[in-house]
C-alpha cells in the first residue's frame, strides 16, 4: 500500500498491516502453520494471486517466514510475527463487541464457516470408529449445499464431495442459522426447538452436538449493543 510519509510507528506498522486481507492472513496463521492451500481455505474469497501478493509483502517485512517441508512449502509467523498475534484478536475481540456482523446475505460464506468448524470439533464426543457427518444448507445452491466432515479418532477432515462413506449423522439448517450457532448467537438447543435445525442419525451424536460442535474463540464476548 501506498505510503503515509510519516514516521510515526502507528503509521509505519499500517503500512505493514493495513492492507487489505492483511490482517485475515495472519488470524489464519496465529492458529497454527500453513499451507498455501490451507490458507486460502481460511481466506476463500481471497485470489490465489493477491493471497501471494499479501505473503511475499508479509515475508519482505518479516512477519512470516517461508519454509520448504517434505510436505511442501508451509508458512509460518516469525517473532515479529508472533507479537502482531495479541493485537489481531484483540481487534476481534473488539470487533465482537463493537462491529459485530448482524449476519447479513453478504457476511455469509459457507465455505470459511465449515473450514472454521471442522478445526474446533471436540473429537472427544465421538466413538473410536469413522463417523461421518452430512452438513446441508437448505437455502444454498448445489455447489456450496452439502458438506462432509470425517471424524477418525482425532483428526477431522473436511469435503465437499461425497466421501462415499455411510453417513452417521445429517445435519440441516439454513446457512444462517449454523453461522448463528457457530457466533454464539444461538443454541444448538433453541435452533432444534424451533425447528431451525433438523438431526437424523445417530442418537448419541445428536443428543451430543451442543458439546462437540464447537464455536468460535470469541462466542463468548457479549455485544455492546
Amino acid at each position: 500500500m501506498k505510503g503515509y510519509g510519516q514516521f510515526c510507528p502507528v503509521a509505519k506498522a499500517t503500512e505493514v498491516l493495513g492492507e487489505k486481507w492483511t490482517p485475515l492472513i495472519i488470524r489464519e496463521l496465529i492458529t497454527d502453520d500453513q499451507s498455501f492451500n490451507s490458507l486460502r481455505k481460511g481466506v476463500p474469497l481471497m485470489s490465489p494471486s493477491l493471497l501471494s501478493s499479501r505473503l511475499k509483502s508479509l515475508e519482505g517485512s518479516g512477519v512470516i517466514e517461508r519454509n520448504k517441508t517434505d510436505k511442501g512449502v508451509i508458512y509460518s509467523l516469525t517473532h515479529a510475527g508472533e507479537e502482531i498475534g495479541p493485537i489481531i484478536e484483540q481487534l476481534g475481540v473488539w470487533g465482537q463487541r463493537w462491529a459485530r456482523s448482524d449476519l447479513n446475505k453478504k457476511d455469509l460464506d459457507p465455505s470459511l464457516l465449515m473450514w472454521d468448524a471442522h478445526r474446533r470439533i471436540d473429537t472427544s464426543h465421538f466413538p473410536d470408529e469413522r463417523m461421518v457427518l452430512r452438513f446441508e444448507f437448505v437455502d444454498y445452491p448445489s455447489k456450496l449445499r452439502l458438506w462432509w466432515l470425517v471424524v477418525t479418532g482425532e483428526e477431522v477432515d473436511i469435503c465437499l464431495k461425497d466421501p462415499g462413506h455411510e453417513v452417521n449423522l445429517f445435519i440441516q439448517s439454513t446457512l444462517k442459522t449454523m453461522t448463528q450457532i457457530w457466533v454464539g448467537d444461538l443454541s444448538v438447543k433453541k435452533a432444534r426447538r424451533d425447528k431451525l435445525l433438523h438431526l437424523t442419525g445417530d442418537t448419541a451424536l445428536r443428543s451430543s452436538m451442543s458439546s462437540w460442535i464447537g464455536c468460535s474463540l470469541l462466542a463468548h464476548i457479549e455485544p455492546a449493543r
